[in-house]
């Protein structure tokens, strides 16, 4: 917590007038005087505030209502924990009574108030005498006041202190010493006029002392030395660059009103170049700047203030101006002719250098030699470079010479320069140096020179060991003749020829497969040497390339198929190892008479053809001998294994098989499943049918307990809807009088009672196909007798039941699964209705007393049922 120590410092009284506006200065208090840090300053009164310097103002327009108005000026020092208060009091001063004019007084007239000067001059640098008067602030109310006069600010009690100071009585301002003005160029202080009592009659004065400036500094340049550039053979015009220079006196006065001009030019001859007076800009006067004469110009310059009159004060300065390179000079041979010697044969050898000259700077672009061979070279066994070093065209043979062919060639070479050639306005046109070289060839003993000197022998995939498949021979240079030449093979390389030592005939020495190791690549670079009497060697290449041939036979990828009832064809795909033109396209063959009088091929691509029954042939496994031919003529034989089944999906023809049809056609593990659904399905409904229409002999009462697992008595109470659903089996042969199986010895039968328009629909075609037209070949149904064989109702019922089951496990979401086994679930506890049934016991009237005992929202369904 902090606390201050807070005690009263003194008290001071201000004379004021009775009515004070906003902003008025009231008064200054001298705060150093009480506390001499004061860091906060605050007044107790809102209507007044105090300044940092101790003036007092109003903050709004007031009326003293009594004689005297008091308020507090509260002071703190929060690092020294100090605090000070001073009293302020305002006291109305006395108006005085204004005196008669007589007629003899002289009528007062407006005078310029003198509290407001305008602001006083000191020159710079002036000589004194010291202490100097430079001016008097005055105030109107001194007439009515004694009026001390004090002053504050820089110059006086901040830095530079001690340079201005007032007389307290007159007002007026004095210097003390000369000023800088780039130092000091003005000086803002603060004037007060008060009363003994400390009332200030006068707003404080803001009074400014401006220091007139004198031409005391000489101009400067920035740098000490301006270096420029300029290309050679620049027009008239052209800006080389700028120099500036600068001045510390007043801105925009002839003190810092600049002039330049060019003092001298070494070398001193025809003035190159021209300083613009105002700006400092250096142009090209000349029109022919030559690098070649003069390298670089060095001008003396001089910049003098005043507007450069005499009495101005000056500074010279230095500026180099280089003259860059430019291209103008074209590089020229020292010797106009040259000659040279070379063996024959020789590659890769220096046989000339080439000196040249040229005027223009060294190393730079426009130097820099670039040779070419002009005429003579139309085989490129010549080649000329530049050496960077020394600038010097070096010929080189790339390509070796023949003595035979010519014992001398002669060489036309030009020079030109790296860079683009800029020449000087109004000069001619530069033309290209040219000389010519005669070389030499020296002829020399030389080896023999096999033609061509690459050979290249294809060689058939396979061929027999020994087989001749060329000849390379070389030739003596010198007798044009193959004569006492001996060949044979460098070791070390792939052993797949030979060469004969004498006649140069190449032969295999292997048998070359394109399918093993070394040989996958299909070729192999064999050098052949070549040796005459004198034992001179000369070499050659052999590239050995294998061409693939016809050496696989072509054979079907696959050969094991099942084919359904549907006998779609099947695609026989073949595959040959060799390339084209020995592969596809394949031709396709049946081998056998007694089968291809029973199967088709025809094409589908160049690889593949389908294979189909042509006509309706009986179920069984095939074994069909098929040839395939190749593009080359090569026949591969194959043998397809066809099992034509009688099925839906091959998978049911996969694995077991049974033998029909003499042993050729066996029966599929769906097909048997199927007869066994069949047979279980079939004595389901013969149990069902028998339980129907048994009930007036056995009747079985069914409890409501048993309602919930199993079938109950249900009443009829009117006839349904006709379902419309092609997925349903419908087994529309509803019991109307009953039906019973008779078995007798060997034959079973089944012996059904049929109704009007009873029917066993098919599954399969949407037809109406009865049992009776089963039996009788598709007639009309028997309508007097319902007496089948089992034999009869089983290839009725089997097939379809069949394609039933292999659809119900086909169907991902088992829609026809809805017509075998539904799934009830638990509802609830039985109803006393019991159950609706086909095969209800109609005859039995007591049935219905339940009806009696229904909630009464079923009680009107109850009564219609028990009208009907």
């Amino acid at each position: 917590v902090l606390s201050l120590c807070c005690e009263a410092c003194k008290k001071v009284n201000f004379h004021v007038p009775s009515e004070l506006e906003a902003d008025t200065l009231v008064g200054r208090v001298d705060l150093k005087e009480c506390l001499q840090s004061a860091e906060f300053i605050s007044s107790s009164d809102a209507n007044f505030k105090v300044l940092e310097d101790g003036s007092v103002y109003t903050t709004s327009a007031l009326s003293l209502s009594a004689e005297k108005k008091t308020f507090t000026i509260l002071l703190k020092d929060i690092q020294e924990q100090v605090q000070k208060k001073i009293h302020v009091s305002l006291v109305e001063e006395e108006k005085k009574t204004p005196k008669t004019r007589h007629a003899r007084d002289t009528v007062l007239k407006r005078t310029k108030r003198r509290w407001g000067p305008i602001p006083s001059v000191m020159i710079e640098n002036s000589l004194g005498p010291f202490p100097l008067q430079i001016q008097q602030v005055q105030s109107d109310t001194a007439q009515n006041y004694t009026i001390y006069y004090s002053a504050s600010g820089p110059g006086i009690d901040q830095d530079p202190k001690g340079l201005f100071y007032i007389e307290r009585e007159t007002g007026n301002i004095f210097a003390t010493r000369a000023v800088d003005r780039e130092q000091y160029s003005s000086f803002q202080i603060i004037c007060f006029a008060t009363t003994p009592d400390g009332y200030s009659p006068e707003v404080p004065l803001v009074h400014t002392i401006r220091i007139e400036d004198d031409n005391d500094n000489a101009p400067y340049f920035t740098q000490d030395l301006f270096e420029f550039y300029v290309p050679e053979n620049s027009r008239p015009g052209v800006v080389v660059g700028k120099v500036i220079a600068e001045d510390r006196d007043e801105p925009y006065t002839l003190h810092t009103s600049l002039k330049y001009r060019i003092v001298s030019q070494t070398p001193p001859i025809t003035p190159a170049f021209s300083l613009h007076g105002d700006t400092g800009v250096i142009s090209v006067l000349l029109p022919q700047l030559d690098r070649e004469l003069v390298p670089s110009y060095t001008l003396l310059v001089e910049v003098r203030d005043m507007a450069g009159q005499p009495f101005g004060l000056c500074t010279t300065g230095t500026v180099v101006i280089k003259i860059e390179d430019t291209n103008d000079n074209a590089p020229s041979f020292k010797q106009l002719q040259y000659e040279t010697r070379v063996e024959e044969n020789k590659v890769s050898v220096e046989i000339l250098r080439i000196s040249v000259v040229d005027l223009d700077e060294p190393g730079s672009p426009g130097s820099g030699a670039v040779y070419e061979i002009i005429r003579g070279n139309d085989d490129q066994a010549f080649e000329i470079t530049t050496d960077k070093n020394t600038n010097e065209g070096i010929l080189c043979v790339v390509k070796g010479l023949d003595y035979e062919t010519a014992k001398q060639r002669v060489l036309v070479i030009g020079v030109n320069n790296e860079a683009p050639y800029l020449l000087a306005p109004h000069s001619q046109q530069l033309s290209q140096s040219t000389c010519s070289v005669t070389v030499h060839v020296l002829d020399v003993d030389e080896g023999p020179v096999f033609k061509p000197c690459l050979l290249r022998l294809d060689v058939k995939e396979c061929e027999d060991v020994g087989t001749a498949i060329g000849r390379y021979v070389a030739e003596d240079p010198e007798t044009g003749n193959s004569e006492g030449i001996r060949y044979r093979i460098s070791p070390g390389q792939c052993n797949w020829i030979s060469i004969d030592d004498k006649s140069g005939e190449v032969r295999t020495v292997r048998v070359l497969d394109r399918d093993i190791g070394e040989m996958r690549r299909g070729q192999c670079n064999i050098t052949v040497l070549a040796v005459d009497r004198n034992g001179k060697t000369g070499s050659g290449t052999i590239q050995v390339c294998i061409v693939p041939g016809n050496k696989n036979f072509p054979r079907i990828t696959q050969t094991d198929y099942i084919m359904c009832r549907d006998r779609k064809p099947i695609c026989l795909t073949a595959q040959d190892g060799d390339e084209a033109p020995y592969s596809a396209p394949f031709v396709y063959r049946i081998t056998d008479r007694n089968l291809a009088s029973m199967w088709k091929l025809t094409p589908h691509d160049d690889n593949s053809w389908y294979l189909s029954p042509k006509g309706d042939i009986p179920y069984g496994i095939y074994e069909i001998p098929v040839s395939v031919i190749d593009n080359g003529g090569k026949i591969g034989e194959n043998t397809v294994r066809v099992n034509l089944c009688d099925c839906v999906t091959p998978t049911e023809c996969d694995g077991r098989t049974r033998q029909l049809s003499g042993g050729n056609v066996t029966l599929g593990l769906w097909a048997i499943l199927a007869m066994i659904l069949g047979s279980l399905l079939l004595l389901l409904i013969l149990i069902t049918i028998c339980g129907c229409c048994g009930a007036g002999v056995m009747h079985r009462q069914v409890t409501d307990d048993c309602a919930n697992h199993n079938l109950i008595i249900s009443n009829t109470e009117a006839p349904g809807e006709e379902v419309m659903d092609h997925n349903i089996i419908p087994l529309q042969n509803t019991c109307d009088q009953g039906g019973y199986g008779v078995k007798t010895g060997e034959q079973q039968t089944f012996e059904m009672v049929k109704g009007r328009g009873h029917t066993l629909e098919s599954v399969k075609g949407g037809g109406h196909q009865t049992l009776g037209s089963v039996k009788e070949g598709g007639g009309q149904p028997m309508m007097d007798t319902c007496r089948y064989s089992y034999s009869e109702w089983h290839n009725f019922t089997h097939p379809r039941l069949g394609e039933k089951v292999h659809l119900c496990r086909q169907d991902e979401e088992q829609k026809h699964s809805e017509d075998y086994l539904l799934s009830y679930n638990y509802e609830g506890k039985g109803s006393l209705a019991g159950s609706v049934g086909c095969c209800s016991d109609q005859h039995e009237e007591e049935a219905l007393d339940f009806l009696d005992q229904l909630e009464p929202k079923f009680r009107t369904l109850a009564e219609t049922c028990i009208k009907r």
